[in-house]
């Protein structure tokens, strides 16, 4: 298998290609600095709109119809051969040196008419072989040239009886009768802009490409990943273009719109996508330029101290330092919480259980045997701050009415009630007594209870 393919198979992943089609030029290129061709491919595309909002003749024409005309052809077709010479004379006039030594060409045109409009999409693929790139050579690094991506022609291309590159004339050949429609029209300029066209694609410098690179071939273990011997020990940078950016601005549609009357008034849209641009190489490339020609300087491995993998050169210096920062901050934050969380700790809250003291209140009798109490300081000083709040309510509740009996002491709970007959003797019924050590109720509860105190 030779290197060109291995290459172009390593490669594939690497590139990142979106997904959503769009009507543009796509250059693709992967070159092989230690090799003396390499392949590219370009794919244009275009999208032209006829629109009949109020009907007509040309609605009436076009009614219903849908038709494909593709084909494919390489080097041996006399059409290529033009459009190859075209592409290398147009390469010469950009002032570099490469040359395009292959060629293969495959079109696609489809027509669909549909109620208030017609879409008519172009579509022409280029793949071949780059030669000549290479502008010296030596033990320490190769000079590539990169002013040859600009692939355009503005003349009419016929392969196989099919103009190619201008848009208009499938019309004349496949719809004779609506292509006198835009004849010695205003669109007819917006028809006759050649499909071949990716000179944006070479406006664009390279400085204001997006620039990657993958280490993976320096690794010590770049077999695993599928590299053939012949590249390990590389790195393969790349260099992509099409998106918004502030490197390349805003990158908007190319639309071009016309209005034509005749019977009734059609419009005529033309809709193109930014361009984008794909290139990529074995080796460390860094870009100069050399008389005005956009050149890469590449070599097998990145200077030493280079450590970033994407565009602008970012300083390693800087990103350890902002990744020191971050680790600072991180001990700074753990070291403060600590600190607080030991203050918590150290703080006095609440009453220290060593100045409390245990006091008996009350207890059942019976199947259950429960005791009641509370905990009190031992020294009284302040307990105006640390009183129960069930004291303080106590206390603002009006004094028990004294017994009317005169036998039993005012002392005790068990007569201390209201009065009332039916609930005389409280201990009995509650099972609990709150009394003197000398109340004299007659109750089990309360002697058991002034027993104790005793």
């Amino acid at each position: 298998m030779s290197r060109a393919v291995i290459f172009s198979i390593i490669l594939a992943g690497l590139i990142v290609i979106g997904t959503t089609p769009v009507w543009a030029a796509q250059f693709d290129t992967r070159i092989d600095p230690n090799e003396g061709s390499s392949p590219f491919k370009v794919s244009y595309l275009k999208t032209i709109f006829i629109e009949y909002p109020n009907g007509g003749n040309l609605s009436d024409e076009l009614r219903g119809k849908q038709w494909t005309v593709s084909g494919t052809a390489d080097i041996s077709n006399p059409g290529v051969k033009d459009l190859l010479a075209k592409l290398n004379q147009k390469i010469i006039s950009d002032g570099s040196q490469a040359r395009i030594s292959d060629l293969n060409v495959n079109y696609n045109f489809y027509l669909k008419a549909r109620n208030i409009s017609t879409s008519i999409d172009y579509k022409v693929l280029l793949e071949g072989t780059i030669t000549n790139y290479v502008i010296t050579k030596d033990t320490q690094r190769t000079l590539v040239d990169l002013g040859w991506r600009g692939l355009s022609v503005n003349d009419e291309i016929i392969i196989d009886g099919v103009d190619i590159n201008i848009p208009l004339n499938i019309l004349k050949t496949e719809e004779p009768e609506v292509y006198t429609y835009f004849v010695g029209t205003e669109a007819e300029d917006v028809f006759n802009r050649p499909l071949i066209n990716a000179d944006f694609i070479l406006e664009q410098p390279m400085t204001n490409w997006h620039f990657l690179f993958d280490p993976t071939g320096i690794t010590s273990d770049a077999k695993t990943f599928g590299l053939d011997e012949s590249i390990s020990g590389f790195v393969i940078s790349s260099w992509t273009m099409g998106e918004s950016s502030i490197r390349e601005g805003i990158q908007i549609e190319k639309i071009y719109e016309v209005e034509i009357m005749s019977d009734e008034k059609y419009i005529i849209r033309s809709v193109q996508s930014s361009d984008q641009g794909n290139i990529s190489a074995i080796g460390f490339g860094a870009l100069d330029t050399l008389e005005g020609l956009e050149i890469i300087g590449v070599t097998p491995k990145p200077p030493e101290g280079y450590s970033t993998t994407s565009t602008g050169g970012f300083p390693a210096t800087i990103m350890y330092g902002m990744a020191g920062m971050a680790a600072v901050g991180t001990i700074v934050f753990f070291i403060s919480s600590k600190r607080k969380l030991k203050n918590l700790k150290s703080e006095q809250t609440g009453i220290a259980p060593s100045q409390l003291v245990g006091y008996e209140t009350s207890k059942s009798s019976g199947g259950y045997h429960t005791n009641r109490g509370e905990a009190q300081l031992k020294d009284d000083t302040d307990y105006q701050k640390t009183r129960n709040v069930y004291d303080e309510t106590q206390q603002q509740s009006p004094p028990p009415q004294a017994a009317s009996s005169t036998n039993i002491d005012q002392a005790c709970g068990c007569e201390a009630d209201s009065g009332d007959p039916e609930y005389a003797c409280d201990c009995a019924m509650q099972g609990h007594c709150i009394c003197s050590a000398d109340c004299k109720c007659t109750t089990d509860v309360c002697k058991e209870a002034v027993g104790q105190l005793s």
